[in-house]
């Protein structure tokens, strides 16, 4: 029992020493510094606004079609006995030029025939006329020794007969008229320069009147129809009319630009794609004039309309604009801009409002941000870092 308690003791002597000397050493140790709290500023990435004019074009699309385009048909009945070589599709012809002939010779004897009849009935006309006077001297010598007692009738005046002959006269002068009309017919002529689209005749066919001949579409005019939305209409003065378009395609592989003007507006607005549209003119499609690299009907083309010329707007990122708001670096704090968003443009918004040129919009993500809150340009806290010794990159480069 004895020993037990003396060991009891020795142990609780150990621990109390234990305990006193790691409470001095404590006692001995220096306390920490205490370091100062540094402000946390948040760095962004900042951008420079640029202030300037920009012209809105409105951009579309279309294809290259003709002003005209006639489908040629005959109008008398006929063997078809020439064709010219310029008529195959794809040929140039200017007007009047004579694509094909159907035989004339029923057509010339019913114009002989015609213009016979014509001389008769000039012939009997004037042999009236005569009758006329004489019935009129006749009527003058009884008319005396009358005593005005005859009153003639209009028949003894012959005036009836002469009536008859001057319709018959009148009808055989038509006759000749439309035997010339349908001998000049047989020939089938270009109504204006066009190329051919479209031959349905071979030489000796034989046509009855409104066969198809061919087709054919004009050259000196091309027209484009240029779908444009109703909101896009506001960049247009006089809603795009006499404005001036560039059209890009390709021929041949590389890119070409041809100049049109708008010349009218359908006046519409499209039931199914909502679009109104608006009608480009090129002049001289096929270079024919002017020797210009052709634009070739059914080309599918990129329309640029000239639009407004806006002053002091600036083109952004989308992602930047919030809620009609550009944050900005403003003398080291956040600042907002409030703009007005004129139109987006693939990632880019065109806006106008209250940023100044040469202002720093800050294009990086913020947590939690609130307005007058400090922030720090990234490009100027990377260029305040210390230049690092040379001595020590050389070490680096050596490890």
């Amino acid at each position: 029992m004895a020993s037990k308690l003396k060991l009891t003791g020795i142990t609780l002597a150990v621990l109390l020493g234990s305990v006193g000397i790691a409470a001095g050493l404590g006692a001995m140790k220096k306390p920490p510094e205490k370091k100062e709290e540094k402000e946390s500023i948040p760095v962004v990435v900042v951008e420079d606004n640029s202030v300037e004019t920009i012209t809105l074009n409105v951009n579309s699309y279309g294809l290259v079609n003709p002003k005209y385009h006639t489908s040629l048909t005959a109008q008398v009945t006929g063997q078809v006995t020439e064709i010219s070589e310029a008529f195959v599709k794809g040929g140039f012809v200017k007007e009047g030029d004579v694509l094909a002939r159907i035989d004339p010779n029923d057509y010339e004897a019913a114009l002989t025939e015609a213009e016979a009849s014509l001389a008769q009935a000039r012939a009997a006309l004037e042999l009236e006329r005569a009758q006329k006077r004489v019935a009129e001297s006749e009527w003058e010598r009884i008319k005396e020794s009358a005593k005005n007692e005859f009153v003639p009738t209009e028949l003894y005046l012959r005036k009836p007969q002469l009536a008859e002959k001057v319709a018959r006269f009148r009808a055989a002068e038509a006759g000749v008229k439309r035997a010339k009309r349908n001998l000049e017919r047989t020939y089938i002529k270009a109504p204006y320069d066009a190329i051919i689209t479209a031959r349905t005749v071979a030489l000796g066919s034989v046509v009855n009147f409104g066969s198809p001949i061919g087709e054919l579409s004009n050259t000196d005019y091309a027209e484009v129809r240029l779908p444009v939305a109703d909101k896009e209409l506001q960049f247009l003065m006089q809603g795009g009319i006499d404005a001036d378009v560039d059209l890009v395609t390709n021929f041949q592989g590389k890119l070409h630009h041809w100049q049109a003007k708008v010349v009218r507006s359908e006046g519409q607005v499209d039931n199914k794609s909502r679009m109104s549209y608006l009608v480009a003119e090129i002049k001289d499609p096929y270079g024919l004039v002017s020797n210009n690299t052709p634009l070739r009907y059914g080309s599918y083309v990129n329309a640029a309309i000239s639009g407004l010329s806006v002053e002091g707007v600036s083109r952004v990122k989308s992602h930047l604009v919030k809620d009609g708001k550009i944050a900005v670096l403003e003398d080291g704090v956040l600042a907002y801009r409030a703009v007005e968003v004129l139109r987006e443009e693939g990632r880019d918004f065109i806006v106008k409002g209250d940023l100044a040129n040469n202002e720093q919009i800050i294009a990086s993500n913020i947590k939690r941000p609130k307005a007058g809150m400090k922030l720090s340009n990234a490009a100027l806290s990377e260029a305040a870092k210390p230049a690092q010794p040379v001595a020590e990159l050389a070490m680096k480069k050596e490890d």
